[in-house]
């Protein structure tokens, strides 16, 4: 079983990070291209714009994802790091679990909201494909981000309750300055 849920943490990390970093990169080449094919050839593309602006969205929910399994995400623990440890520790795990429900209710809507697209066959003009198509960035991107809530609060609910804000900011300073 721990081996499952390793590879399952490699696939994760692996799929925000790919998705993230080709999006970005496939997104600016295009609008760089389009920007050159329209300077120097007057002509561009119609739906390069519509493309980009998908593959940014696209990029920024896979980023943001992966950002919760780096612990990269901006949070104040300034008053946190003043209770007593017993408190910061109930503090810190309601905060992630309530992210965590937060998160799992966007991912069940943004399933919901997919199927009415789905369901009143609206397109996309420029690129000729169902506007469903790339809105299923949605549930998996928070998807994968409740994952890594849910991981966070289960980490942080079997560390002694000395050591959670302590780990909480070790895991900030190391995930931002550590490579995969």
């Amino acid at each position: 079983m721990k081996n499952f849920i390793n590879a399952l943490d490699i696939l994760i990390v692996s799929l925000n990070k790919t998705i993230a970093v080709l999006g970005l990169a496939s997104g600016t080449l295009l609008a760089f291209a389009n920007v050159m094919a329209r300077y120097f050839f007057d002509k561009s593309w119609s739906w390069a714009s519509e493309l980009s602006n998908y593959l940014f969205i696209w990029s920024a929910f896979f980023a943001a994802a992966y950002g919760f399994n780096k612990g990269i995400h901006v949070s104040v623990t300034i008053l946190v790091e003043k209770f007593p440890p017993a408190l910061a520790k109930a503090c810190l795990l309601f905060s992630h679990i309530l992210t965590t429900v937060f998160l799992i209710f966007i991912a069940v809507y943004s399933v919901d909201y997919l199927k009415i697209l789905h369901e009143i066959e609206q397109m996309i003009i420029d690129l000729g494909i169902p506007q469903w198509v790339p809105m299923l960035v949605l549930p998996i991107a928070f998807v994968t981000a409740s994952y890594r809530s849910a991981e966070k609060a289960i980490k942080v609910a079997l560390t002694p309750a000395t050591q959670v804000v302590n780990n909480e900011a070790h895991e900030l300073a190391h995930g931002s300055v550590v490579k995969d």
